[in-house]
């Protein structure tokens, strides 16, 4: 009862947290007063501005890009906060050290629409060979226009992502992504890796077992494990979940905490104090978690008295007239999951007198639907 009713009344703050697209952008910018720094970098397929920011004067240089994917917009706004904090008294030792390149958001067709591709239905992270979309192009240009000394490639990741094989959500991740086939500890993925090791320690303060280590199965094709590749330590960011937290402040704060302490590291050159040993102990991430898990259930398979009384549901998330629509839908009956909420269907009115047909999804997606509609 709870879960549902939560969805239904902070529908719309959920919206005004996870959808961040072009314009929006521009109006976040404009209260920070950053306004003024912008400047275009190229144009979109739907011929929208790319915008970039660029502040400092140090040797390091630090490409930071973020909004791959449309539907990703946590990162981007925990890199505008990092920008912000960038022109304080704070920042000082670091901008003598440090030049960044921002890059707020480098799908803005797929920000407007929300969706993870761009306007050619293409995953711009998908596409560093061929190159095919104006969007890869202009940041394989950046890159090697800017010659950075690093990158930092911003995401988000799903609910469904715990920290190791637990039911704790991976509240942020990173990867130091592979340079080759054989995921060789090149020199380049050697420094991302102690980056990642420096941010972990200060999140885990606050985010203890939170912190998850990205699958670093190599692919040529995506930007990270190119720029490795060819000698510049990269790192993933994936703002991911935090209980209860579907507008991701922690994770937003996570990231935010991250780009500080790894830069102020590069900028002290204290990179080297931390080991890559201490990179594989960050657990992996698994997919085991769903948004919902109803048990208790009653409900026949193949006609007889089932014992599978465990419905594991998880939030879509869609663009409808300007509004993100997180709606309900069947996952899965695999018990391995978890439930980030749990109902207990003899506790609730509208679920302990159904009967279940678990062979049949049809059966099982009108009566989410019917639950989803009780207020």
């Amino acid at each position: 009862m709870f879960v549902f009713t939560f969805v239904h009344m902070k529908i719309k703050d959920l919206n005004q947290n996870r959808l961040l697209n072009p314009s929006m952008l521009y109006k976040f910018i404009e209260g920070k007063d950053l306004l003024s720094h912008l400047k275009i970098l190229g144009t979109s397929v739907e011929a929208r501005p790319i915008y970039a920011f660029s502040i400092g004067k140090g040797s390091n240089k630090i490409l930071m890009w973020s909004q791959m994917h449309g539907n990703e917009s946590t990162t981007t706004k925990a890199l505008v906060d990092f920008w912000s904090f960038l022109k304080t008294d704070q920042a000082e030792d670091i901008l003598k050290e440090c030049t960044f390149l921002m890059i707020p958001q480098l799908n803005p067709d797929g920000s407007e629409a929300y969706t993870r591709l761009n306007a050619n239905a293409i995953d711009l992270n998908r596409d560093f060979i061929d190159l095919s979309q104006p969007e890869s192009r202009l940041l394989r240009k950046i890159y090697d226009d800017f010659k950075p000394n690093y990158c930092f490639n911003l995401h988000g990741q799903r609910t469904i992502f715990s920290a190791g094989k637990t039911p704790i959500p991976a509240t942020v991740s990173f990867l130091a992504p592979s340079a080759d086939l054989e995921r060789s500890l090149t020199p380049a993925r050697q420094l991302a890796m102690k980056l990642i090791v420096a941010a972990n320690k200060k999140l885990q303060s606050y985010l203890p077992n939170a912190v998850g280590r990205y699958d670093d199965v190599f692919n040529i094709n995506c930007a990270g494990d190119y720029f490795t590749a060819k000698g510049t330590p990269t790192v993933l960011f994936e703002a991911g979940h935090y209980t209860q937290d579907y507008k991701r402040k922690t994770s937003r704060k996570a990231v935010f905490d991250a780009l500080i302490v790894m830069c102020e590291v590069i900028s002290l050159g204290k990179i080297d104090s931390f080991s890559v040993n201490d990179y594989s102990k960050i657990p992996e991430n698994h997919k085991n978690l769903r948004d919902i898990e109803i048990f208790n259930l009653k409900g026949t398979s193949k006609g007889v008295l089932s014992n599978k009384n465990t419905v594991f549901v998880q939030y879509k998330e869609e663009l409808e007239d300007g509004a993100v629509v997180w709606s309900p839908a069947f996952d899965s009956l695999n018990e391995e999951h978890e439930g980030l909420n749990k109902i207990n269907a003899e506790n609730h009115s509208d679920l302990k007198n159904i009967s279940v047909d678990f062979d049949e999804i049809k059966n099982i997606t009108k009566m989410i639907s019917l639950l989803s509609l009780h207020q």
